[in-house]
């Protein structure tokens, strides 16, 4: 078994927290939760190569007062970055993040999700976007933390690259 910590990082309000629950089993809320600092939990994941013991760091988001603490990232495996598809700004605070991150722990697997796909009429983040994301290489996923559209997708995802990293 190996132990990996996974960071999960965004702008405020992008629905890191409740990825994260939606991922260890537990149910959607409408209640918005601000993260304050970092809240930690774990799961272990059983693949074909290996079994896992994810240690999920779910970091409080940024806002226009306050940032990622980069000392948070320290020891980190992998990441997954989520944009709230409803507003661009958490796309772009994200590629900045996503910049930030591989200076601080270097280039770890990672998984950009957009997420609230289930409101995807209204988003601010367009096809275009997308597809400028899947051309410079992104892993990308839509989720939706609501109905759990590709939250199990995200995590096989960043599992995967996992395996392949520690090989």
């Amino acid at each position: 078994m190996i132990e990996t910590k996974v960071c999960v990082v965004g702008a405020f309000a992008t629905g890191k927290t409740s990825l994260v629950a939606r991922f260890l089993g537990g149910r959607y809320t409408q209640r918005y939760e601000t993260t304050v600092g970092v809240r930690i939990a774990r799961k272990q994941v059983e693949t074909a190569q290996m079994q896992i013991d994810m240690v999920l760091w779910d970091i409080h988001g940024e806002d226009q007062f306050q940032q990622v603490q980069m000392s948070y990232l320290r020891g980190a495996s992998a990441y997954i970055l989520v944009v709230d598809g409803l507003r661009k700004a958490s796309l772009v605070a994200a590629l900045d993040l996503q910049k930030r991150v591989t200076q601080r722990i270097g280039d770890v697997p990672c998984v950009m999700v957009i997420n609230k796909c289930d409101l995807q009429a209204d988003w601010e983040v367009m096809e275009d976007d997308i597809a400028m994301l899947k051309a410079q290489n992104y892993d990308l996923i839509r989720t939706s933390t609501k109905t759990r559209v590709g939250i199990d997708s995200c995590f096989s995802k960043l599992i995967e690259k996992l395996t392949v990293a520690t090989q």
